[in-house]
């Protein structure tokens, strides 16, 4: 998890996402522990409150849930929860203005579709 202070994203929201990304890529199993608030705050030197803040966005979303005394924990079916929320993100984000500029520019949708197969393809 990489934490870049000259992001215009609050610090608390580049943590949430480094444990999604991390979760995603398999770093963290469903049911394991994750670092703690502690250890975040350490490791990247900012404020515990702050990585605590990045941690509750996630435990408020059901990605983690806390075991009183032990720790915080990925929960069960937080992978899928993460994938349909990225989809979503991306359908937004990317899919919604490429047709927006596509109509704009005049290109048909059968032209996007080949334009995206050439791009898998490169």
């Amino acid at each position: 998890m990489l934490i870049n202070f000259e992001d215009e994203r609050p610090i608390f929201v580049q943590i949430a996402e480094g444990i999604e990304d991390a979760i995603l890529a398999g770093a963290f199993l469903e049911e394991s522990q994750i670092p703690s608030t502690t250890e975040i705050s350490v490791s990247y030197k900012i404020n515990p409150a702050t990585a605590l803040k990045g941690i509750n966005l996630l435990v408020d979303s059901g990605i983690l849930y806390k075991k009183r005394g032990v720790g915080m924990f990925v929960a069960p079916r937080a992978t899928k929860k993460l994938i349909e929320k990225r989809r979503n993100l991306f359908y937004e984000n990317y899919i919604t203005r490429l047709i927006d500029e596509a109509k704009r520019l005049g290109i048909a949708q059968t032209e996007i579709t080949a334009m995206i197969e050439r791009g898998y393809r490169q």
